[in-house]
């Protein structure tokens, strides 16, 4: 009999750090080798990774006349490499440095015929080292990462529910390896204020109106695992409106509002605390934005009584 699992298992950052920042760092390295390989798309969307049904996914690459796909395999714990036409290659997940992860990745393509150059250094955290020279992050607990994967199969499946609700322009579901969170965002249609001294990647990210929702482990000033939605530009009275559940807070210092993973996974239905969080924050950028509702979002079907 084939054991039962939970959609919404237990996982406290505390309880798997290292592994998480170690993981962190090895979605960087495959991210950085599709982002090399992919033609650029609108606000960076050539850039994540996809939630698949064992792990993550750059989804095809192309390489001369070669297709591949690189998968993070969290129930075999492998770093799978499939050619179209070709056997599999393997690296193995294993509690390992950053820098034998990044050799033996880089080795394995090489070996395939495929002589991608990245830079190699992650990008969005404090303090960055060199994949080549990254012995500090080393840990990988299998345990922890196969219940991080059935979350976000978990909160992928309620992202894409949420964005079925919007008819206007809106980002797939993807994982960002840069700041390391499942996220999704709809887009007003009308172009956001000038964002003056913002690098390149975050004026293009954020060059028109929109409202982003997502899941991450945590980190920074918010230590546990948490689902989150921000707005931008941020209109007025968006830190005080109402939204739902009980648990949902405003968090001044990341302007964002913040529902913890705990919260939901206690619910009563998990899913239907998740969507009520996606929606009432959408709301309130949205309403206080003044985006046109009418033409954005799909009529709700009333069901008869």
């Amino acid at each position: 009999m084939t054991e039962q699992v939970s959609k919404w298992p237990e996982l406290h950052l505390a309880n798997w750090r290292d592994t998480a920042d170690t993981l962190h760092m090895w979605t960087q390295v495959v991210g950085k080798i599709r982002l090399a390989l992919s033609p650029k798309v609108n606000h960076w969307w050539q850039v994540p990774l996809y939630v698949s049904t064992r792990g993550l996914t750059t989804s095809p690459l192309s390489y001369g006349e070669r297709v591949f796909e690189m998968e993070f395999d969290f129930l075999d714990h492998n770093l799978a490499i499939r050619e179209n036409d070709r056997a599999t290659n393997y690296v193995p997940l294993y509690a390992r440095p950053v820098a034998d992860f990044y050799r033996e990745t880089m080795a394995v393509l090489h070996a395939m015929g495929v002589d991608v150059k990245i830079w190699p250094k992650p990008v969005e955290v404090p303090d960055p080292i060199p994949f080549t020279e990254d012995t500090a992050h080393a840990s990988y607990d299998a345990g922890a990462v196969a219940r991080f994967h059935r979350i976000l199969l978990s909160v992928d499946a309620m992202l894409k529910e949420f964005r079925g609700g919007f008819l206007g322009k809106a980002s797939p579901v993807h994982f960002f390896w840069g700041s390391f969170d499942l996220a999704v965002t709809r887009f007003s249609g009308r172009r956001a204020p000038e964002r003056p001294g913002a690098d390149a990647m975050t004026r293009e990210a954020y060059s028109h109106e929109c409202s982003s929702a997502g899941f991450w482990p945590g980190g920074g000033p918010v230590n546990d695992t948490a689902f989150y939605s921000y707005t931008v530009p941020e209109p007025e009275g968006y830190a005080q409106y109402g939204v739902r559940p009980g648990g949902a807070f405003y968090h001044a210092e990341l302007k964002e509002f913040i529902l913890m993973y705990d919260d939901v996974r206690r619910a009563a239905s998990p899913e239907a605390a998740l969507l009520e969080f996606f929606e009432s924050t959408y709301e309130a950028g949205a309403a206080l934005g003044k985006w046109d509702r009418a033409a954005l979002e799909r009529p709700k079907i009333k069901t008869a009584s």
